[in-house]
């Protein structure tokens, strides 16, 4: 929970592997996070934090048919007080500069810093 208020962060998940979702889902959820949707697609990413409008997205690079880029860019052209926080496979520094200098607040490698993930979460709901 955020020193700030009493309710939870809301975190939205756009993540192409039901896998990684659940897993993801459950770390945060353990941390008393809610997770108020994910989707493996751009399009449903986008439409579902649009409605949902989470604190935090958590996003990986590489979507269903499309790219994490096409979201973050979308998002925070609509909604620039959404947060994000990229977790993906593709962690080479021309992702890293490029989702970064978009506008997301961290870059997390899933292979290396994936216990990184709540506490990064967490960060970046109290900057935005």
């Amino acid at each position: 929970m955020t020193a700030a208020s009493s309710s939870p962060v809301k975190v939205f998940i756009a993540e192409d592997s039901a896998m990684i979702r659940e897993r993801v889902a459950a770390m945060l959820e353990a941390q008393a996070m809610d997770v108020v949707g994910h989707a493996p697609t751009p399009q449903d990413s986008i439409a579902g934090i649009l409605a949902s409008r989470p604190d935090v997205v958590v996003l990986d690079v590489q979507l269903e048919g499309g790219s994490g880029l096409e979201v973050l860019r979308a998002v925070r052209q609509a909604e620039p007080g959404i947060a994000f926080v990229v977790f993906s496979n593709n962690a080479a520094p021309a992702y890293r500069k490029r989702y970064l200098g978009e506008g997301a607040l961290r870059f997390l490698d899933k292979t290396t810093e994936f216990d990184q993930l709540p506490a990064a979460v967490e960060r970046a709901s109290q900057i935005h």
